[in-house]
């Protein structure tokens, strides 16, 4: 968004997964590193989708972290699964479970070193002030290939309006 300077965060796109009153976190899509997956937590990078590669998910701990996952199915799974439902088919992913009891559940994962964290009520004064658009994301999201202002652009385009329009807009918009 044309309000939000800070360089973390400019044509970012930010994937939220929890929001509450306490707070929020969410992971910044399409930002990959150059640390192999398969270097670091061997097992996980086969059900990686390319480039498997972490992506830098914030500015937030950035030695930990997170796993998001496509899932196929629509069955209820079981409290020990490693899995857990963050919307629709985007689940987080326990790492500290087996990645072979996963293999032909899910649709793909991507790991993210570290995340995006807002104290309560911060995320709220950014979007009041117009530093952010707020829209509904879809699992194509969290696997896509696409990266950085590609991505950003990409997601735009899908919505209407003025949002719609900004997909073409220069980053820059006093260049324009």
């Amino acid at each position: 968004m044309p309000a939000l300077t800070d360089p973390t965060f400019a044509g970012a796109v930010v994937y939220v997964l929890d929001h509450a009153d306490t707070g929020t976190i969410g992971v910044v899509l399409g930002r990959p590193s150059e640390v192999r997956i398969g270097d670091v937590l061997p097992g996980w990078s086969e059900l990686a989708v390319e480039p498997g590669v972490f992506h830098v998910g914030g500015p937030c701990e950035a030695d930990t972290a997170l796993c998001l996952a496509t899932r196929r199915g629509s069955t209820p799974l079981p409290d020990d699964s490693g899995l857990r439902e963050v919307a629709g088919a985007v689940h987080l992913v326990d790492l500290d479970s087996d990645p072979a009891e996963l293999d032909g559940e899910i649709g793909g994962l991507r790991v993210f070193a570290g995340y995006a964290g807002w104290s309560a009520g911060q995320l709220a004064g950014e979007l009041a002030e117009g530093a952010w658009a707020c829209v509904t994301g879809i699992p194509a999201d969290v696997l896509t290939g696409a990266s950085g202002p590609e991505l950003w652009r990409s997601v735009l385009r899908r919505q209407s309006g003025r949002l719609a329009v900004l997909s073409t807009a220069p980053a820059d918009p006093s260049a324009n």
